[in-house]
């Protein structure tokens, strides 16, 4: 058994009771802190916390960690990724700034298919070793937390391949991971002219095998026009439901044609994107406990409209925000510029965004009763910041990072 003990703690944020999932409308703002504390680690756990006053005084019994003029508050919660895939697609970035449109790319051969022609002529090893590089890299960010999708793949041994990858990195690493079967990510060149054939082969071949071979958390759709249509989305998230597997769906990104009203009606853990987002969206988010996830930094990337993230806290829903780690419309996992994107382009406070990137975001991976929090119990993944005045500077130097020390389950990094 060992302990390690923060002292001097300037300020510890995001001090939350053990039975609080998440945070909606104005309780965003709130951030509860502890000024001059201390923090008990217990091997890889949360064991207690305080003013400095009141903690232990035998210091040699521990491993202190001194945090004066610091704060420390818990990693980040990054539940949208799609940081397994092979190479990257520059060529499109270019592309882009020339004025071609998303839609137009994908058109020309590239976009999703062209990662999914790369991954497919990737050896599992190679991918694996590509992908734990850009793991170690968010974990230097702060991110002691991330859901990975599948969905470069698009074919039965491919998607295996990918998921098994994530669940190599998840037994390699202590950063906490979550793998969402993502087949319906877009149709492959060899099913255009057969999308519902393709659907079947997801739901009756790919969803049975790789829940058998436990590798799936959780299913997602790309529901979209050009992608997953209604129907089609319905008949998986369907099939998932029928054998225990929570729905995450992508929805909303260029248009509204009702999927989030179908992620409510199956009960979907959450429903990412919500670039474009109309009133009946919103109100149908209002009458179930689906969360919406932002993913500020692809409207960056795209030069998209940003998820009207200060719309949906005022009208009292929750909010998360995750970075999208993707190559083609999203190629950073840095959750730091995500928090300072999500201030500046949609308005969000500081606290705001951290709730969002925090509990907010485990709650977005089905983890909040064991990250997002300083909580008793809970795994200690910590952020040591540099010397700060305010949180107000972790968004606000978007190009510095205000990080000094990680701490994943209860090991200093």
């Amino acid at each position: 058994m060992s302990f390690t003990l923060l002292i001097n703690i300037k300020k510890l944020l995001q001090v939350r009771e053990s039975n609080l999932h998440y945070v909606s409308g104005k309780e965003m703002n709130i951030i509860p802190s502890i000024n001059d504390a201390y923090l008990l680690l217990e091997n890889s756990l949360i064991k207690d916390f305080g003013e400095m006053k009141d903690c232990p005084k035998k210091l040699e019994k521990f491993k202190v960690i001194d945090c004066k003029e610091q704060m420390v508050l818990p990693s980040w919660c990054d539940s949208h990724s799609h940081i397994v895939y092979s190479g990257n697609r520059s060529n499109e970035f270019i592309d882009r700034i020339k004025g071609l449109t998303y839609t137009e790319i994908a058109n020309n051969g590239g976009g999703i298919l062209n990662s999914v022609e790369i991954l497919r002529n990737t050896s599992k090893e190679d991918l694996l070793k590509q992908s734990l590089e850009r793991i170690e890299n968010v974990v230097k960010q702060g991110t002691g937390a991330i859901e990975i999708k599948s969905g470069y793949g698009l074919n039965i041994d491919s998607e295996k391949k990918m998921l098994e990858v994530i669940s190599d990195i998840d037994k390699s690493n202590n950063i906490i991971i979550k793998s969402t079967f993502l087949g319906a990510h877009a149709f492959p060149k060899e099913f255009l002219q057969n999308k519902d054939g393709y659907v079947d082969l997801v739901i009756n071949k790919m969803i049975p095998e790789f829940n058998d071979l436990k590798l799936i958390d959780y299913v997602d759709v790309f529901c979209e026009e050009g992608y997953f249509n209604l129907n089609q989305a319905e008949k998986i998230i369907s099939a998932a439901k029928k054998i225990g597997i929570q729905a995450k769906i992508h929805v909303n990104q260029f248009n509204s044609i009702g999927g989030v009203k179908l992620a409510v009606k199956y009960n979907a853990l959450s429903v990412d994107h919500l670039e474009i987002l109309n009133d009946e969206d919103l109100d149908v988010l209002k009458n179930g406990t689906t969360m919406p996830v932002a993913l500020p930094t692809c409207s960056f990337f795209l030069g998209l409209n940003y998820t009207p993230g200060r719309k949906i806290i005022d009208s009292g829903l929750p909010l998360a925000i995750a970075s999208d780690f993707n190559p083609g419309s999203s190629p950073s996992g840095n959750m730091n510029f995500v928090i300072s994107t999500a201030c500046i382009k949609m308005k969000l406070t500081a606290e705001e965004a951290i709730n969002a990137a925090t509990i907010n975001g485990a709650y977005s991976m089905g983890i909040s009763d064991k990250v997002g929090s300083i909580t008793k119990g809970k795994i200690a993944n910590l952020i040591i910041t540099k010397k700060i005045k305010t949180i107000n500077e972790l968004p606000y130097n978007f190009g510095e990072s205000k990080i000094s020390k990680i701490i994943l389950a209860g090991n200093l990094i």
